[in-house]
Order: C-alpha cells, then sequence, then structure tokens
C-alpha cells in the first residue's frame, strides 16, 4: 500500500521540485533613480555625480542607462535576473527599446550589462564582455569598486557614441602634449597671480561661482523617475571577480 502511494506521489513530488523557482518571487529594488545603490557599495557623491551625468546623456540622446547595485541575487543566475529587471523597469524609450542596465552584485561577484533591443547593434554583447573585462573587472579585483563602476558607465555611453573599447584604452590618459600645455598656462598664470593677486583670486572666485551653479541647478534626485517603456530580450554579458 505504502509503496503504491509513493509511486504514486512521485511524478507530483518532481514537478513541485521543479516549479519551485518558477514561482519563486523575484525581488527587484525599486526604480527610485538612475544610480540605485541597494548594496550601499557607493559614496553620496559618486551617486550624485553619476546621476548627473545620466541625466545629461539622457537629455542629449533618449538613452537611458540606470546602474543598479544590489543586495543579492536571490539565488539567480545575473544574466537571467537582469533580463527580468529590464522587463520589469522597462528602461529606455517604448519602440526605441533603448535601455541599459549596469547590474552588480558585491556578494555574489557578478556584473552584468543588461542592453534593451534597440542598442543591441551598438552596444554588441562583444563590447559590452569588453567593457566588463578590461575596464571593470581590473578595478574591482583591485578594491576600487566605486572607480570600476565610474569607468564601467563612462566606457558604455562612450561605446553607444561610437567610440570603441580599444580607443579608449588609447585615450585613457592624457598625452604628453596635453600635461606640456597644461603646464604652460598654470606658469602663465602663475605668473599673472604674482604680480596681479587680486585680479587672479576675482577669476578664480568667479569661475568657482559658474561650476557650482551649473551643478545645482541640475537634477537633484531620483524623485519622479521612471522608465519610459523599453523593452529587453537578453543582449549584454556578464563577468565575475
Amino acid at each position: 500500500m505504502f509503496k503504491a502511494v509513493k509511486r504514486a506521489l512521485l511524478p507530483l513530488i518532481i514537478l513541485l521540485v521543479i516549479a519551485t523557482p518558477v514561482f519563486a518571487a523575484i525581488h527587484f529594488p525599486e526604480l527610485s533613480g538612475r544610480v540605485i545603490d541597494e548594496a550601499h557599495i557607493l559614496s553620496p557623491s559618486v551617486i550624485a555625480g553619476l546621476s548627473q551625468k545620466l541625466e545629461d546623456y539622457e537629455r542629449g540622446t533618449s538613452n537611458q542607462l540606470v546602474i543598479v547595485t544590489l543586495a543579492s541575487l536571490g539565488g539567480y543566475e545575473i544574466s537571467d535576473y537582469g533580463y527580468q529587471l529590464g522587463r520589469k523597469w522597462q528602461i529606455g524609450q517604448k519602440g526605441k527599446d533603448n535601455g541599459v542596465l549596469l547590474i552588480i552584485a558585491p556578494v555574489e561577484h557578478k556584473v552584468r550589462i543588461e542592453v534593451g533591443y534597440g542598442l543591441e547593434e551598438l552596444l554588441t554583447d562583444a563590447a559590452a564582455s569588453k567593457i566588463i573585462h578590461n575596464i571593470i573587472l581590473p578595478d574591482f579585483r583591485e578594491g576600487k569598486i566605486e572607480q570600476g563602476v565610474i569607468d564601467g558607465a563612462q566606457a558604455i555611453l562612450d561605446v553607444l557614441g561610437g567610440k570603441s573599447i580599444e580607443a579608449q584604452a588609447i585615450n585613457n590618459g592624457p598625452s604628453t602634449i596635453q600635461l606640456i600645455v597644461t603646464l604652460f598656462f598654470m606658469f602663465v598664470f602663475f605668473r599673472f597671480a604674482m604680480r596681479h593677486p587680486f585680479l587672479a583670486y576675482m577669476i578664480l572666485s568667479h569661475n568657482s561661482s559658474r561650476f557650482s551653479g551649473s551643478r545645482s541647478s541640475g537634477w537633484s534626485g531620483g524623485s519622479g523617475f521612471r522608465g519610459g517603456g523599453g523593452s529587453f530580450g537578453g543582449g549584454g554579458s556578464s563577468g565575475s571577480w
């Protein structure tokens, strides 16, 4: 009798085991801005700087890039999680599907670039892989998490603007000519400041106030930010450190 019941229940048990991950709810952070730091690995100044950069970029192109750090992947592969997160948040514009997610899961030591349908020809799987492995992961492995996020975000924007990863690597630092020109102007200004200290002070003060004013007039947080109806199909690349 017991064996017969066991045989009858065995297919049901197997079905429940297989179906459990499907029915398990995936935790998604709230889309509260262009930078969501659920893992608490970014400083307020880095969040503010990246948020402003991404807002300015979106104004000029309509492309949406969102950076998110996760407290946990909840047992899911980051590729599966990223695809579902893109569909949940609908980053990018409806009809253009021009959204990108940069996802960092520090507990699992995983990172992914998830690319919307409309940007897959520009930000290809190969380009996303190069950004992760050539730019982001070297910083992460040295413990420079914030720098890796900053460099990775800039590399994504550069590729979307038509710049190759190889060109970025070449242009990472200032050239000798740039250094010479910079030092020359510093020397000229120093000589000017020695002769006219008050005028030099006024020039520096004026430029400083202009810079501060331009920054304070920008986007001040994630309030009201949302996706525009973009769609994702699993394009992108992942890596680990």
